[in-house]
């Protein structure tokens, strides 16, 4: 049976048809869907972990225990994940395991165009990367395999182009695959000094294992054409290549780690001028030229962002592909919060107030942008409260009355946690907002510890945000509506003049979420308009500027939060009538 999937999907059946029975991952986009579409399968037990972290220390211990896991992330969370990563290189795995990284080049939904070869060559593991959503389910099955064949995780490197774009794939039944026998091997798993340096042996010989067997595997193909231009390439690189030059010879890798050496070279003696295209850094372009070969790569390419048919074209040919020409140009839509976001107010307020605010990722990183503008930093997921810290603690205790830290819900369970035990510890007087918007917003509505539901929808215990920011020594916790403005500028006013700890919780759930009502939209009485732009200073969508000077409301994305209301010093503004049925 034929069916058209993504790449997220695909890589989801193909860890069914596998038999794996162990998922977690934390939500991040590109990779979300892996797991979404992972838990729709009964068979396999999947969860959603507070960090990737956790859920990359769960899928190996489930690996140990004789299962076959999964942990899927995006690049950046790989980063948070890489303490146990590079240690499960040395221990090795029992159960096959698989891990999904998808990086983004071209910053789709990412503060940086992390390139995750690097992790697979510093860890030294195994990576496959397909190039379709065929490849993506055929790959992840031999993951699987490869990973109990060589005693090792293996990587799975997709991108945002393969997760989201759909190709046909060929569907199988599920695989029942037994529990492996665990046995006590603390050689093998304890990773004490001692242990760690007999197994520093095996990861070599592995090494050494799995370079051979790239030379001949039939992961990486050879399609022979015009042999006046090679190009080695993988993943989504390989499919703008191959429409930008059909006629060319194409050496598609789907080993990306470790690289074939002899494979390559015989390539390259076939060909007149060798290319190297890939997405983003230079690895396969390094990795020929230490073999000595006359390759062009960088140099008629970018380092920076996605590539495409024009790119390549204008690369190689001197020209760009032909393609598809708009008689008008498309309009730009800046990215902006919903109407009715609860994070609007809040911005709206610390902007007013004139604070330094140090942000987060997550939907609320958008309050960096107008009119808003209410956010000076954001760097990972958790910095907010670190770097606050550290601000203040190097600027002095006045500008602690001047600064706070925005965090989400689930990005505060992510790595929140423990910045603020930093400033407790450490004595420090910073006030933190936690924006609790009771969900996972940013990555399309995931729940997480805080929601009191599992990744299926089952109950389960909820972790309490103010009972974590009291045990970890903050006194003063308060909860807030951010949609009061008046009180929220009271509280930030007077935790702001304490020295010392606080917490402030912006609690109203996202407007998208199922069973949040919505109200009838509101009106602008032309009549009673000034035109003064105070509503304007919401950066609300619903609300725009007409050419007659004063604002107007569109009804079809008013969602009848009432912000508004708040803003207008005139009385402009009201509820429209309910239709009658």
């Amino acid at each position: 049976m034929k069916q058209l999937l993504l790449g997220n999907h695909a890589v989801a059946r193909g860890a069914y048809e596998a038999g794996c029975a162990f998922v977690s991952s934390y939500p991040g986009t590109p990779s979300t869907e892996v797991t979404e579409y992972i838990s729709q399968f009964s068979e396999v037990y999947s969860e959603w972990a507070p960090n990737e972290k956790v859920a990359m220390e769960a899928a190996l211990g489930a690996s140990i225990g004789g299962a076959r896991s999964l942990t899927a992330m995006k690049h950046v969370g790989l980063n948070v994940a890489a303490d146990p990563l590079f240690t499960a290189s040395y221990t090795g795995v029992n159960g096959g395991m698989v891990i999904v990284v998808a990086d983004d080049p071209g910053m789709h939904s990412s503060q940086n165009e992390q390139d995750s070869r690097h992790y697979a060559i510093g860890a030294k593991l195994l990576m496959l990367e397909p190039s379709d959503s065929k490849e993506c389910l055929e790959f992840t099955k031999a993951a699987f395999e490869l990973s109990e064949k060589f005693d090792t995780p293996v990587f799975l490197r997709l991108s945002t182009r393969i997760s989201h774009s759909q190709s046909k794939v060929e569907l199988s039944p599920w695989q029942q695959v037994a529990l492996r026998e665990y046995t006590k091997n603390p050689a093998k798993y304890v990773m004490m000094p001692g242990n760690a340096k007999g197994r520093h042996v095996v990861v070599e010989e592995r090494q050494q294992k799995l370079a051979a067997w790239s030379e001949y595997c039939d992961l990486n193909q050879i399609t022979w054409g015009d042999r006046s231009i090679g190009i080695i390439t993988s993943g989504a690189a390989y499919q703008y290549a191959k429409e930008a030059l059909p006629n060319a010879s194409f050496l598609k890798l789907g080993v990306v780690n470790p690289l074939p050496s002899r494979l390559i070279t015989e390539f390259a003696r076939q060909v007149e001028t060798l290319y190297v295209i890939e997405e983003l850094d230079p690895v396969i372009e390094q990795h020929c030229k230490a073999l000595g070969l006359a390759v062009k790569g960088k140099e008629c390419f970018s380092l920076l962002g996605e590539y495409s048919q024009r790119t390549i074209a204008k690369g190689i040919l001197g020209k760009e592909a032909q393609s598809v020409s708009l008689s008008e140009p498309l309009p730009v839509r800046p990215p902006a919060m919903c109407p009715g976001c609860p994070h609007r107010g809040m911005f709206y307020t610390l902007h007013k107030m004139g604070l330094t605010v140090f942000g987060d990722i997550g939907c609320y990183t958008l309050g960096a942008t107008p009119p808003l503008s209410a956010m000076d930093t954001t760097v990972c997921m958790g910095a907010s409260i670190s770097a606050m810290h550290g601000f203040q603690k190097a600027r002095g205790q006045e500008s602690a009355g001047k600064s706070v830290a925005v965090i989400g819900d689930s990005t505060f369970i992510h790595s929140g946690i423990t910045g603020l035990i930093d400033i407790t510890y450490n004595k420090g007087i910073s006030t933190v907002i936690v924006s609790d918007n009771s969900i996972t917003g940013m990555t399309g509505h995931q729940d997480n510890p805080t929601t009191g539901k599992t990744i299926t929808g089952e109950p389960t215990y909820q972790v309490s945000i103010e009972a974590v920011c009291q045990a970890a020594g903050v006194k003063r916790v308060t909860v807030v509506d951010p949609n009061d403005l008046p009180r929220l500028e009271q509280v930030l006013t007077t935790e702001l003049a304490i020295a010392e700890p606080s917490v402030i919780i912006t609690r109203r759930p996202c407007i998208l979420l199922k069973g949040v009502q919505k109200h009838p939209p509101y009106r602008i009485d032309k009549d009673q308009c000034k035109g003064c732009r105070a509503c304007m200073k919401l950066g609300c969508p619903a609300i725009v500027w007409g050419a007659d000077k004063k604002a107007a409301i569109d009804s079809t994305l008013c969602v009848g939060c009432d912000l508004c209301t708040q803003m207008c010093a005139f009385g402009a503004i009201h509820p429209q009538e309910e239709k009658q049925a």
